[in-house]
């Protein structure tokens, strides 16, 4: 039985945790590989609701839920969410949940310094989630950076605090703060240290002696492909790489583990900060698709702008990350409209492209070229088979995999979890 990546083939926010949830259910191990409390995943799951950011999805169901050495882990808001979640009536202990001891920590200094950097970027700012994420990464290739595994060796942190030091009061001062409080933070340290470590590990080794009993591993991405450090809207990405490849390398087992790549797929487009938008309407088409599709984000509460779907930035995302195939979620958000359009190409300067350029400039200035398709009167909210559903929202799904050339695998037609048409079983290939 195959492994599966899940990654979002957008700029985040296209419903990955619902898939998940369904996918962890039956797995028998789920793996967070980037990323850190900047993601939000919704969980719906009978009549409760569940929102997490940092831990994997198959908490929920009781899966062994790994945070990967890609993660960036702010342990504070672990401890938070841990016992949130716990106060649902969720279990959470060392036999069901491990984080990698190679785990760098986000301090309150990465905190400070996000807020600072985007309070003074004036029309620059990036739109981060003010988390301390981007610092983090700054600091873990900068080697710098204070990880899991130093939490049981404080006494000895002192070299490791000078390296940081150095840089961060440096900028303190540019910003006209003092610097680093360091008797502070090492008591922060401690107190936060015996709570982490309890589930610290070298989880290298566990996914290892999963893999090698033949168990299925579900690999849990955050944001999506647009925003990927590398391949996404940069500037305006976050600091880490998004794409399929990077299971590999932040779980710690070979890119031969990845399997079935699923790309989450909404079937409009939205997205949340700065950065350029090629479909997004602002008018009451956008309004209205933001209010049926309750588009808020579920860390920081930012509404949510929204367009049509853009098959040409989909169709790059879903080459970039080796896509086996996409789940197309949110379905029903385009109930009833008269007619809905897809984006094929762009104009730029004249010229049809049928990528999203590199420059960011070229980015702002493209415009998107539509197809216009007829809408759907009935509805497809709760639609469990293609039985269920209008024939004109099958022509839309066929035509959207058609343009971005690769296959529908899911459709996702609720929140709810079992709300789900089934195409092709990702764990079967």
């Amino acid at each position: 039985m195959a492994n599966v990546t899940v990654i979002g083939a957008q700029w985040g926010d296209e419903g990955k945790g619902k898939i998940v949830d369904w996918l962890a259910s039956r797995a028998d191990a789920v793996v967070r590989f980037q990323g850190g409390h900047n993601a939000g995943h919704t969980l719906v799951v009978g009549d409760q609701v569940y929102k997490l950011s940092l831990l994997p999805s198959g908490i929920v169901t009781g899966t062994l839920s790994i945070i990967g050495n890609g993660v960036v882990l702010d342990p504070w808001a672990l401890k938070a969410e841990v016992e949130k979640l716990t106060g649902q009536g969720v279990e959470i202990n060392p036999d069901n949940f491990a984080i990698a001891d190679n785990c760098p920590l986000i301090l309150p200094v990465h905190r400070e310094l996000d807020g600072l950097r985007e309070a003074a970027a004036g029309a620059g700012k990036i739109g981060t989630t003010g988390r301390g994420i981007g610092p983090a990464y700054e600091d873990k290739v900068g080697r710098r950076a204070i990880r899991v595994c130093d939490l049981a060796h404080l006494d000895a942190l002192e070299p490791q605090l000078d390296r940081m030091c150095a840089h961060h009061d440096a900028l303190r001062a540019g910003f006209g703060q003092p610097p680093v409080d360091r008797a502070a933070l090492i008591a922060q340290l401690r107190e936060i240290a015996p709570y982490v470590l309890q589930f610290a590990q070298p989880v290298w080794r566990r996914l290892h002696k999963v893999k090698k009993a033949g168990a299925r591993i579900l690999f849990e991405g955050a944001q999506g492909v647009l925003l990927d450090v590398d391949h996404g809207t940069y500037p305006f990405v976050t600091s880490s790489n998004t794409v399929s490849g990077t299971a590999a390398s932040g779980s710690g087992l070979g890119p031969s583990a990845t399997g079935f790549v699923l790309g989450i797929v909404k079937a409009y487009t939205t997205r949340v900060g700065s950065g350029p938008f090629p479909t997004e309407l602002e008018d009451a088409t956008g309004q209205k698709l933001g209010e049926r599709g309750h588009e808020f984000g579920t860390v920081t509460g930012r509404k949510r702008r929204c367009g049509w779907f853009d098959a040409v930035l989909t169709r790059q995302s879903c080459a970039i990350s080796g896509v086996t195939g996409i789940a197309l979620t949110k379905l029903d958000v385009l109930d009833g409209f008269e007619k809905v359009k897809i984006c094929t190409g762009y104009r730029l300067h004249g010229k049809v492209l049928d990528y999203y350029p590199s420059h960011a400039g070229d980015q702002a200035a493209v415009e998107p070229i539509y197809e216009e398709m007829d809408g759907w009167q009935g509805t497809t909210a709760g639609a469990r088979s293609w039985a269920d559903l209008p024939a004109q929202a099958i022509k839309y799904i066929q035509r959207v995999q058609e343009l971005i050339e690769t296959p529908v695998a899911l459709v996702s037609t609720s929140p709810e979890r079992e709300d789900t048409i089934l195409v092709r079983d990702p764990f079967a290939d």
